[in-house]
């Protein structure tokens, strides 16, 4: 079991730039693939960002490949996602999400059923 609490989200401008934070539980947290997701008012979650147990595998959905970066401190049980040249259209709540991985020798999982444990989610809003 893996509790995950998200921080960092707020309301910016276009073009600005937010750092979300996932701090989790447990002393396992190494083991587990993490991701973000994504939910917009009216739309269906989806994968922004994911990255594998080892950190060596990582995975950008397209609308955010070259702006968004996941990456994973072990050492302090938390996941983050650097987000830059924020748009509009990444207004929503963001959801950290985590899914035991170790023994899995390449790929990441990126898509929400593959994900078990779940946080609160974090609002990010972007003014035009």
């Amino acid at each position: 079991q893996v509790q995950l609490v998200e921080s960092g989200g707020g309301l910016v401008q276009a073009g600005a730039s937010l750092r979300l934070s996932c701090a989790a539980s447990g002393r396992t947290f190494s083991r587990y693939d993490m991701g973000w997701f994504r939910q917009a008012p009216g739309k269906e979650r989806e994968s922004v960002a994911t990255i594998s147990w080892t950190g060596a595998n990582t995975y950008y959905a397209d609308s955010v490949k070259g702006r968004f970066t996941i990456s994973r401190i072990n050492a302090k049980n938390t996941v983050y996602l650097q987000m830059n040249s924020l748009k509009p259209e990444d207004t929503a709540v963001y959801y950290c999400a985590a899914t035991e991985g170790a023994g899995r020798p390449v790929g990441v999982p990126i898509l929400l059923y593959e994900y078990d444990y779940w946080g609160q989610g974090t609002q990010v809003t972007v003014s035009s």
